[in-house]
């Protein structure tokens, strides 16, 4: 299976650390956030890892080069021309990177969790998302667990099939219309994750991370 970390956002809300630094390479607990995930998904047997850029995206491709010095192998879908795809436009024009079911991870998120890089989609299921507790963030959440009323938040972490983007026109387009089709046709399942996840989403929670980090060093 492959796994495609989201890099390519603009990381407005992170100004002015992302002036000159794409939010992936923004550093917490002594290296960039996007090297956590590699890292992570490198022990837990992902070899080849497709990236997204778009805003200051030479800048990630010259850091991480082809992955080699993490173990992996990297492939960069660029979307520098288009200014960003959003998150299904970017996926849409990944595709001919992606295995026929594969990993999600936006970039800006930290967490724990473990990737499973044998995980498979129930017959007719086209994606599967791992769901969080509402942070203060996101009261209201996002989508129910498994049918309850409830509603948890969306981690930013999911499995999908290609089936679900093959068909999509290329250009611009969000996620979340395609989610809520999945679930009116029975097409989604969902997972509830109760460990340590991070939204990195203002320069705040940045530090706040990063000094948990430091303090819990070592920490893999």
């Amino acid at each position: 299976m492959r796994a495609m970390i989201l890099s390519a956002g603009l990381g407005t809300r992170m100004r002015p650390l992302t002036d000159h630094t794409p939010k992936p390479l923004l550093e917490v607990g002594g290296k960039p956030l996007i090297v956590w995930h590699i890292e992570r998904l490198k022990d837990a047997g992902f070899k080849n890892i497709v990236i997204n850029v778009a805003y200051l995206g030479y800048k990630i491709m010259d850091y991480l080069g082809d992955g080699s010095r993490y173990g992996v192998n990297i492939s960069y879908s660029d979307e520098q021309i288009e200014g960003g795809l959003e998150t299904a436009g970017g996926i849409i024009k990944a595709l001919p990177l992606l295995s026929d079911t594969f990993l999600v991870i936006n970039g800006d998120i930290w967490t724990d969790f473990t990737y499973n890089n044998n995980f498979k989609l129930q017959q007719n299921i086209l994606a599967h998302l791992i769901l969080i507790d509402n942070p203060p963030h996101n009261k209201n959440g996002d989508f129910n667990l498994n049918k309850t009323e409830k509603k948890y938040t969306f981690s930013g972490i999911g499995y999908y099939s290609k089936e679900m983007f093959k068909n999509l026109k290329y250009g611009k387009q969000k996620l979340a219309p395609l989610l809520f089709k999945a679930i009116e046709d029975n097409k989604l399942t969902t997972e509830y994750y109760s460990g340590e996840w991070h939204d990195i989403g203002t320069p705040q929670r940045l530090e706040d991370l990063d000094i948990e980090l430091r303090c819990l060093k070592p920490l893999t």
